[in-house]
């Protein structure tokens, strides 16, 4: 919906709350109001029923509107983070990682310190820097930062031309 359209009716929402508010604040405070006629009495209440209504009703096509969004981006993102995991393997393949390098490298991407991937492993710093080593030697990056970036270039669908600009 418009946001002109939704701010419209949440405006005549509170104008219909505002009917049902004074009505019961005058009767218990004994505001004087001059008398209006039944028939119009009961218009203004039907009136003020029919637009808190339709703010429900309002309410949930927005609400619904919104699930359905959540679900598409939870969706899409399924599927990019499974992308994503295809990319990895793809190049871990083509790379000849072993199994030990491919977790490390995963740790790696990851965004885990040397330290906190020897512990989750078992084993020592030594032993994963030699292991981030190799895998920086085989995909042909000098860090981390490189590696990732071979990725998420391609994730991107080479956005960056050869010559290092930005493509149209």
């Amino acid at each position: 919906m418009n946001r002109v359209v939704i701010a419209v009716l949440l405006v005549f929402q509170t104008l219909c709350a505002g009917v049902y508010l004074y009505d019961i604040l005058s009767g218990l405070v004994g505001f004087r109001t001059k008398p209006i006629s039944w028939a119009l009495y009961e218009l203004i209440q039907i009136g003020a029923g029919l637009g808190l209504i339709l703010g429900v009703v309002v309410t949930g096509i927005l609400l619904a509107r919104s699930v359905r969004a959540q679900r598409r981006a939870e969706a899409s993102l399924r599927m990019a983070s499974g992308a994503f995991m295809q990319v990895i393997a793809e190049h871990f393949d083509e790379w000849q990682l072993t199994p030990a390098e491919r977790d490390v490298a995963l740790f790696a991407i990851k965004g885990l310190s040397t330290a906190e991937i020897a512990a989750l492993r078992n084993t020592s710093e030594g032993t994963v820097k030699a292991q981030t080593n190799a895998i920086y030697r085989k995909a042909g990056v000098s860090g981390r930062s490189q590696l990732l970036s071979l990725f998420i270039d391609e994730l991107m669908g080479d956005g960056l031309a050869e010559n290092g600009r930005l493509s149209a």
